[in-house]
């Protein structure tokens, strides 16, 4: 007979769940309440993930009890967790890009009519998702591939908010949204829970926990450590500790001065992408950071993308080392030592069923092929003497790359690029689903890779971390350069001031 506690929504017990001999959760609870916001941290690998997939019914977990509404339960499938009333929205976008966004909203649950799908009606109900989400402006007709990475996020929200849920479980719905975004995002979790629907909020940003939690519970290697802490009672000092194990410093890497009469390695000139952005130009020193602040939309992740040849310019140069590149060829860049490590790490990035090794040397083939053979053996030399440097974990370069955390997954794509040689690297939301200790160790290997002579761009959602990161800041609005400045000669208040001008304007 199970113990009925009224007062809980959900009651997990010593949930318990291996894969192949590996334990991801050897002893986890977690207990949620009618219309509260329970925040979950945890760094990556802690066991958060499987937790979520257990809660959703991707997983039946080896021991331990899921009781839900004061009944114990067996969440068989995810369409089981839907009939409870648990929805989920994962970090890794799950939409259909071929479809339109109201397909995708009532996709497996379809509003048909003696086997005719209601499309007038499914429109007019995404049209209210939508408006509830604070985006009336993402059509029901778009196809959702044409939609940005933060779009698409609504677009997985308004999915979730489409079914009669109880529970709405977020794994890190606000890594892909800018500041305005985000702050719709809390609305939007306000107005759940105002209706008494809870919120379960996994986030690396131990900021958002503050504007929107109630309780936390924290979790490592699998064990909860602290359990429905309530805000007031958990200084972020101590989380920290909880998560990691040991203290870990919040402040930036100290900056290494770049000589000023230091020769440009990467030259931008009036670069420009028809619609999207124009006139960009700057350059990069060896030992220079540069970072391109501004909201998610403004350009900042296309100018990358441009420089590097992924996109084709419509105007302007791009120079590495005084050579003129070709536009519109990310073999051309390659060559003269351009490294991308795009937002979109794992789609974009990695070839994820494939080894360390192999993504590692996946930029330098043709340096170990030998008569149209590649030597195994010397990209696996390669591999690991990256995978020592960067204190890469775990260190099997035959171990998947889809088997690694996102901060060791970023260090995949790092350590690519100094295998090939690459003297400018261009970042890309760096540390976008990494946790507070694996970003104090991007950090520090950011500023000493700096250090060590290399031209680096840096893009990322997060203002402070341009700012502490950077040795110059380029402020974008609307595809626009709107400020170029020493990272010292401004804050966060000041880069949103320019943007919302730039914005008016």
């Amino acid at each position: 007979m199970v113990n009925v506690d009224s007062g809980l929504l959900l009651d997990a017990r010593g949930l318990q769940k291996s894969f192949a001999g590996v334990r991801a959760l050897r002893d986890v609870s977690l207990e949620v309440r009618p219309g509260e916001v329970h925040c979950v941290l945890g760094q990556n690998g802690a066991g958060k993930s499987t937790l979520i997939k257990t809660l959703a019914g991707v997983h039946r977990p080896d021991a331990g009890e899921i009781v839900w509404l004061g009944e114990r339960v067996e969440i068989a499938d995810p369409q089981a967790a839907i009939e409870l009333g648990i929805a989920t929205m994962y970090q890794e976008l799950d939409v259909v890009d071929g479809l339109t966004v109201a397909e995708n909203i009532f996709l497996g649950h379809e509003l048909a009519t003696g086997g005719f799908t209601r499309r007038s009606e499914a429109a007019k109900q995404t049209r209210a998702l939508m408006e509830r989400l604070g985006h009336a402006s993402i059509s029901p007709h778009a196809e959702v591939g044409s939609l940005s990475a933060a779009n698409k996020q609504i677009v997985s929200m308004a999915r979730a908010l489409s079914h009669d849920i109880r529970l709405v479980i977020m794994d890190e719905p606000s890594a892909v949204l800018d500041s305005e975004e985000v702050k719709n995002l809390f609305g939007v979790v306000r107005e759940l829970t105002s209706e008494g629907i809870a919120v379960v909020y996994i986030t690396h940003r131990l900021e958002e926990i503050r504007q929107i939690g109630d309780r936390i519970t924290v979790i490592k290697d699998g064990r909860t450590m602290a359990s429905g802490v309530a805000l007031a009672d958990a200084p972020t000092s101590e989380l920290i500790k909880l998560m990691t194990g040991r203290e870990v410093a919040s402040v930036f890497p100290p900056p290494v001065p770049v000589p000023a009469d230091g020769e440009p390695v990467l030259e931008v000139e009036g670069l420009s992408l028809h619609g999207v952005f124009s006139d960009v130009s700057f350059r990069v020193r060896a030992g220079e950071i540069v970072g391109l602040a501004g909201l998610v939309g403004s350009g900042r992740s296309e100018i990358l993308e441009t420089v590097y040849g992924a996109r084709k310019a419509s105007s302007g140069t791009v120079s590495v080392s005084g050579k003129r590149l070709p536009r519109g060829s990310v073999t051309a860049a390659v060559r003269a030592g351009v490294g991308l490590s795009p937002e979109e790490r794992k789609s974009q990035g990695l070839v994820l069923s494939e080894s360390i090794f192999v993504n590692v040397t996946l930029s330098s083939m043709a340096r170990f092929a030998r008569g149209g053979w590649l030597n195994e053996r010397g990209e696996r030399a390669a591999a690991r003497e990256q995978i020592e440097a960067l204190d890469l974990r775990p260190s099997d370069p035959d171990r998947p790359a889809s088997t690694l955390s996102g901060g060791n997954q970023q260090k995949i794509l790092l350590a690519r690029w100094l295998v090939h040689g690459a003297g400018v690297l261009l970042l890309d939301e760096p540390t976008r689903g990494v946790d507070v200790g694996a970003r104090a160790e991007i950090y520090a290997l950011i500023r000493r890779l700096a250090a060590a002579g290399n031209a680096i761009v840096i893009v990322s959602s997060e203002i402070e971390e341009v700012l502490g990161l950077a040795d110059v800041v380029l402020v974008v609005s609307d595809g626009r350069i709107l400020a170029t400045l020493p990272a010292h000669d401004i804050d966060e208040h000041g880069v949103l001031e320019l943007v919302m001008k730039g914005t008016a304007a």
